[in-house]
């Protein structure tokens, strides 16, 4: 077991330049519960999937073609075709025309 528990993210520096930063709209702090490791399960299998399908192994230009790609996969492809096994093996796109 981690004994520091995020203490990278909880130390005083951190904490003051995230509120910093937070505060002129550009983040927002997302911490785990104490002894919880489920908090963050959703995004960081979102992020691994990502990743595997989209990121490893891409030669990119610059940040405006990482943001473009990111976007045409969440919104062109992941919102709308990948199926997704906690929505019945449907899309979201799917999932939500059922049952609205």
């Amino acid at each position: 077991m981690d004994l520091h528990q995020g203490s990278q993210f909880t130390g005083g520096r951190f904490r003051i330049l995230s509120w910093h930063i937070g505060h002129r709209g550009g983040a927002i702090s997302s911490n785990s519960r104490k002894g919880n490791p489920y908090d963050n399960a959703l995004m960081k299998s979102f992020f691994k999937t990502l990743k595997r399908e989209l990121v490893n192994g891409t030669q990119y230009r610059d940040q405006e073609q990482v943001r473009q790609d990111i976007f045409k996969y969440i919104e062109l492809y992941n919102n709308t075709e990948r199926i997704h096994s906690s929505l019945g093996y449907k899309s979201p796109k799917q999932f939500e025309q059922q049952n609205s």
